[in-house]
């Protein structure tokens, strides 16, 4: 049996948009890019992985198209790269950038990994919750309440004293 290993995807753009993913530890970064796409049902586009630190600051890249570096320092083509080569503890992370221009982006964490179960097809999506962000267009996601940031409904509740002059907020 093989290895699964479970990620967990999120967007800045919209914080209810949350994926499970559960893939072989061995699917080359390539296949998962494709999985990714054909799952937020997107159009094939230009993409990079980045291996990420704790605070999400990038590291390594791994673009879709070879470079040609043969340096060792630039990026690598995803299709050389297995995610058990790059993924090796919990909580390690990785950013897939689809908007390249826009660096738009969904951060993965691996959330666990787990023994194969028998006649499960991999890689699949486990879990799904919110739409994601439009592929192309930034201001057509959606506003709507249930949509909205969490942040953004606690804060509102201090919007009554904006620009109140009668207010003091000094003690």
């Amino acid at each position: 049996m093989s290895m699964i290993f479970r990620f967990r995807m999120l967007s800045d753009e919209n914080d209810r948009f949350v994926r499970d993913y559960e893939v072989p530890y061995d699917m080359t970064l390539l296949d998962f890019h494709r999985f990714i796409l054909e799952s937020l049902e997107y159009e094939e586009c230009m993409t990079s992985f980045f291996t990420a630190d704790d605070r999400w600051e990038k590291l390594r890249e791994f673009t879709l198209m070879d470079m040609g570096d043969t340096s060792g320092e630039g990026p690598e083509a995803m299709e050389r790269v297995a995610l058990g080569q790059i993924i090796h503890k919990l909580r390690d992370r990785l950013i897939f950038l689809f908007d390249l221009f826009g660096e738009r982006a969904y951060y993965l964490e691996l959330t666990g990994a787990y023994e194969a179960q028998a006649g499960a097809s991999y890689p699949r999506e486990i879990y799904a919750q919110a739409e994601a962000p439009d592929q192309y267009d930034p201001s057509k996601n959606r506003d709507d309440e249930d949509e909205g940031s969490a942040f953004d409904e606690m804060m509102g509740d201090f919007n009554d004293f904006e620009g109140d002059d009668s207010y003091d907020d000094e003690y």
